[in-house]
């Protein structure tokens, strides 16, 4: 079984950037490294018969934001749906563990309560269901607690002012007859109002012109804690003009083959994948 390896220079990076970046002084690396987020280890996923996932290692501390990079159909939503626990793809080997815990085998249900979110690259339409009582339900179910409706109108009001969306979206049905640039803030104001640990955005930025991209860009900034971390899948730089990663990761077949600082997402963008297959020897 082939396993990615990280150079020594892509290990000391990320060792030493997080310790730098919290205030730790070199040489006690380690002990920061015991505080990671998300630890995906070994980590096979199949879909159906086929395998889309070849052994995937990804450690996310907190006060992280990590992006995904890679060309078209090399597992990024896939990684993203196994992590959150979509019951349509199967973890076949390797193990996922959530601050601490370890939840491979956790229902999807679970693990959002856990603090899990996924933002979707093409959110369904929810007829019948309104945003307001949508992200209601869902706050109570997380926290097992009846919301008063007075508090829960008043954070959701502020929160929609914030994205700059029009207060009537509150009570129309989920995503139904939503623009593109309305669906994708949406996300974000679930998110938002959800406050989860860990926030996965599935390509946010795609069909967003350039004033919406910035009003997502700083809905995402918003979350950001010592306690929380991000995962930004995307294809473009653009994004990271608004979103600043701290650490890079390129997908390609099915295995994270490149890890850097926020240098390689340029990197890609003037180049392209060519010579990221190379260096995998194609």
């Amino acid at each position: 079984m082939r396993q990615t390896i990280l150079s020594l220079s892509e290990f000391m990076y990320i060792v030493c950037s997080r310790a730098v970046r919290h205030g730790l002084p070199l040489g006690t690396e380690d002990t920061y490294m015991n505080s990671n987020l998300l630890e995906v280890s070994g980590l096979h996923v199949s879909a159906g018969e086929k395998e889309i996932l070849h052994g995937v290692d990804l450690t996310v501390g907190k006060d992280e934001t990590h992006v995904l990079m890679g060309p078209n159909g090399t597992g990024k939503s896939t990684l993203g749906y196994a992590i959150t626990g979509n019951p349509e793809y199967t973890v076949t080997a390797g193990k996922i563990v959530f601050d601490g815990e370890d939840i491979t085998r956790l229902p999807v249900n679970e693990r959002a309560k856990k603090g899990i979110f996924l933002s979707f690259q093409n959110p369904l339409e929810v007829p019948g269901v309104t945003l307001s009582a949508f992200i209601r339900s869902a706050l109570e179910q997380k926290t097992g607690k009846r919301i008063r409706l007075w508090d829960f109108k008043k954070k959701l009001a502020e929160t929609m002012q914030l994205l700059a969306m029009d207060a009537s979206y509150a009570e129309r049905d989920l995503n139904v007859g939503f623009s593109g640039g309305e669906k994708k803030k949406a996300e974000i104001l679930q998110m938002l109002m959800l406050e989860p640990k860990l926030a996965i955005l599935d390509e946010t930025d795609s069909g967003l012109d350039i004033d919406a991209l910035r009003i997502v860009a700083e809905g995402v900034n918003k979350l950001k804690t010592p306690e929380t971390s991000t995962i930004v899948i995307t294809h473009y730089q653009r994004l990271l003009d608004y979103i600043k990663p701290d650490i890079v990761h390129v997908l390609y077949k099915g295995r994270i083959v490149k890890t850097a600082g926020p240098e390689l997402a340029l990197e890609l963008e003037e180049k392209g994948y060519d010579w990221i297959k190379k260096e995998v020897g194609e």
